[in-house]
């Protein structure tokens, strides 16, 4: 492990990929129950269009993207719906509503699965709504629909398409191996991507330690012929995968604190998203599968997998020789960034890259470490990929103060955990900013509805006083004129 001075922050951390890599990808046939998390890992759910006891084929709709930021979920194989439930699942919370179908054995497909014979032919407004119809979402681990973000970047004029194939955590080499195998894959979703978003360029950006990756798309982008299309080699420092930090080295630009990239005038997708969206135009397939880097010193073969979506875990590992040795943690993405998972029961989603199976060879120095008090060794700081002050930050955190969480700028964290793996006293400082974030979401959230309660009681008040002061008024008239001497026209009595 070493600094790199060409990368602001950030270190080279000891990759464990090379295992994993060696073999070709596994091909993992269907299996007979598939798991499908309606919260694919953006944090937001599906509506389902199905229902317990319906028959469905395969890469039929069951739930529908009802909200911009979730994503719609197709049935990866042929079956019946035998549950409709919330169920354990690797995204935030932990716990999804999920659709569980088990296989039928037919292989009769939908009748809406067809290619798009031309995707130049239809317009960006055209595209991005298939994709969204499709699913497609990113690969990269965060499981973004891919349509909202291509419609932002038109809507505020991206010209620059960044494709990331940097994969920079030390155990993840899913992207690398799909490189290798299907570059052109990779360089025709990149020129549909591009159309959709409506950029000008595109920049497909690969770290240094993928030599056979490298190769095979400068190959692939010399038979497309695209002046437009690009390669970016950047060198292997982790975090440089991260959104952010990687449209800053490609680019050159930096995204505004609080921003999104377009209004950067980039829009970054991964290559596996652009591979994803390659099938589903000349298969005309909604997003089904997956490959996933199943590793660790828990398991017997590492390798990279293709799987359904929804498919157990517990095939992935069983594809790759089962358990070694005596496992301790699964890890839903890289040792850096990902959750730990209760167990192998969990459905694979969209957004999991990686199944990390860890040992005590693998963690042991961080179990049962004791958190000490911080030395002010200023470590933290000095690899923060995003410029913060984690010791601040920290003690800020512990207070709850949230205007000085929101001054040192705790929503700029990228959860990168470098501060983690670097801090001498065991302090687990991502945890605690994630912890801040959310807290201070929720304080944001209940001042959000006091405002707005106040108001509505306001404005309860003018209206209850507008009444008060018509019906006043109405009364007084009524009273001016009941007060106003005979005009004699009703006789005068006698």
């Amino acid at each position: 492990m070493a600094a790199r001075s060409t990368f602001p922050a950030g270190l080279v951390l000891d990759a464990h990929k090379q295992q994993a890599c060696e073999s070709p990808i596994i091909e993992l046939p269907l299996p007979t129950q598939v798991v499908l998390a309606l919260d694919q890992g953006a944090g937001y759910s599906a509506e389902p269009v199905v229902a317990v006891g319906d028959a469905v084929a395969a890469g039929a709709l069951v739930a529908r993207a009802d909200h911009p930021f979730a994503s719609a979920v197709h049935a990866p194989l042929a079956g019946i719906i035998v549950a409709m439930e919330t169920r354990e699942a690797a995204v935030q919370g932990g716990r999804s509503l999920c659709i569980v179908i088990d296989g039928s054995g037919a292989d009769r497909i939908d009748d809406s699965v067809r290619p798009v014979t031309d995707p130049a032919s239809l317009s960006p407004e055209e595209l991005v709504q298939r994709m969204r119809d499709a699913g497609i979402a990113g690969l990269g681990g965060a499981g973004f629909p891919t349509p909202t973000k291509l419609a932002s970047a038109r809507e505020l004029g991206a010209h620059t398409l960044v494709l990331n194939g940097a994969e920079c955590e030390p155990w993840i080499c899913c992207d690398d191996a799909l490189m290798r195998s299907a570059a052109d894959d990779v360089v025709l979703g990149a020129l549909i991507l591009r159309r959709a978003a409506g950029t000008v360029r595109c920049v497909i950006a690969i770290e240094d330690d993928k030599p056979a990756a490298i190769a095979a798309v400068t190959k692939a982008i010399e038979r497309l012929r695209d002046d437009a299309l690009t390669l970016a080699v950047i060198p292997a420092v982790y975090p440089k995968g991260a959104e952010r930090q990687l449209i800053t080295a490609v680019a050159g630009v930096e995204v505004p604190a609080g921003g999104l990239p377009a209004d950067a005038g980039v829009v970054c997708q991964n290559v596996a998203t652009a591979a994803a969206v390659a099938r589903w135009a000349t298969r005309g397939e909604p997003m089904l599968s997956r490959i996933v880097t199943v590793t660790g010193s828990g398991v017997a073969h590492p390798g990279n997998v293709r799987a359904a979506i929804g498919t157990p875990l517990a095939a992935l590992i069983a594809a790759c020789g089962g358990y070694r040795g005596a496992p301790l943690r699964l890890i839903a993405g890289g040792s850096m960034t990902g959750r730990a998972l209760p167990s192998d029961e969990v459905g694979l989603t969209k957004s999991m890259n990686c199944v990390l199976v860890t040992t005590r060879d693998d963690i042991g120095s961080r179990l049962g470490a004791v958190e000490l008090p911080c030395i002010r060794c200023g470590d933290c700081a000095s690899v923060c990929p995003a410029g913060l002050l984690p010791q601040q930050l920290l003690r800020a955190a512990l207070a709850d103060a949230h205007d000085a969480l929101r001054r040192l700028g705790v929503r700029d964290c990228i959860d990168c955990g470098l501060c983690d793996y670097v801090c001498p006293s065991q302090i687990p400082l991502a945890d605690r900013f994630r912890h801040a974030r959310r807290r201070l979401l929720e304080a944001e959230a209940m001042a959000n509805k006091a405002a707005a309660a106040r108001e509505r009681h306001e404005l309860h008040k003018r209206r209850l006083q507008q009444a008060a002061t018509a019906e006043q008024r109405a009364f007084d008239s009524v009273r001016n004129r009941a007060r106003q001497p005979g005009d004699g026209s009703a006789g005068d009595g006698n």
